[in-house]
């Protein structure tokens, strides 16, 4: 019983260290409490706190220096992707410029049901299915698996998809991407993810699911991502909308933070011609500035 119980002690010590260096409660180059120290306060052993340490060495919030002790790290080091949930699509193609990708498999086949309704494929149709890793500033923030229809998968290559962003082969190969649907949500890693983003198997991780569509109602791609939550988070504007009585928090579409809110909402239409909800697409900002 008391193995089982030591690794849930040590991450409740280093999720209660991560908070408090995140917060800026232990701002760099911080010495924290030796290993007595800490095994004291927390009623633990040292062993425990050892594995906490580790743990938060591993994610790059503290260095040990032998001799000295162990110091809060710059986490300024390693800076966080933000994606813009309010315009998803226009600027993948500049996120995929400014990280670097590691294609871990590529190939065909027949997909799920469940993809083959989402692409509005017909049955026994395939499609392009690759596995990829993203990284900024040379660290992991991303496991992608996308299945695209063989049609527009067999335009490109492997030796292509590790070096182009995917939505700029598949609009290379004449589709038009319109609109996309998008769903936000929380799990768990399992061994295939918390491997390539060099994680603990059950690290919590931010998971996406988009569809992408042309014109005619075609899915085009399918995509499933993980994120780790330290290197990648999501961003929305919001504006205030509607009439007295009424008003309501709406996505800020169509132009940028600092935009005078009363102009804005003058060129913002009522509602959508084709009674549909906006579109939410993609803009990741590169955080290297």
């Amino acid at each position: 019983m008391k193995s089982a119980v030591e690794p849930l002690k040590a991450r409740r010590i280093y999720l209660l260290l991560r908070d408090r260096i995140v917060a800026g409660e232990l701002p760099a180059g911080t010495r924290l409490p030796g290993e007595p120290a800490l095994a004291a306060e927390h009623a633990v052993s040292r062993v425990t706190v050892r594995r906490a340490l580790d743990l938060l060495e591993k994610e790059g919030l503290v260095q040990r220096k032998a001799g000295s002790g162990t110091f809060v790290h710059d986490t300024r080091a390693v800076r966080p992707i933000v994606a813009d949930l309010s315009n998803v699509l226009s600027h993948l193609i500049d996120m995929g410029r400014s990280t670097d990708v590691k294609l871990l498999s590529f190939g065909y086949g027949v997909p799920s049901d469940q993809i083959a309704e989402s692409l509005g494929l017909k049955p026994g149709e395939r499609v392009q299915r690759s596995v990829r890793v993203r990284l900024i500033d040379g660290e992991p923030f991303s496991y992608l698996t996308t299945h695209v229809p063989e049609w527009i998968g067999l335009t490109y290559s492997e030796a292509e998809l590790a070096a182009h962003p995917l939505l700029e082969l598949i609009e290379r190969s004449g589709v038009t991407t319109e609109r996309a649907t998008q769903a936000i949500n929380a799990t768990l890693a399992g061994p295939e993810a918390a491997t390539a983003l060099d994680l603990e198997i059950g690290s919590p991780l931010l998971t996406l699911t988009r569809i992408v569509y042309e014109p005619s109602g075609r899915g085009v791609e399918h995509l499933h991502a993980l994120y780790r939550p330290d290197r990648y988070s999501f961003h929305m504007d919001l504006v205030r909308t509607g009439n007295d009585g009424e008003r309501r928090w709406s996505p800020a579409l169509g132009w940028p933070r600092g935009t005078d809110k009363t102009k804005a909402e003058k060129s913002k239409p009522d509602k959508n011609k084709l009674g549909e909800k906006p579109t939410r697409t993609a803009r990741a900002i590169k955080q290297r500035s």
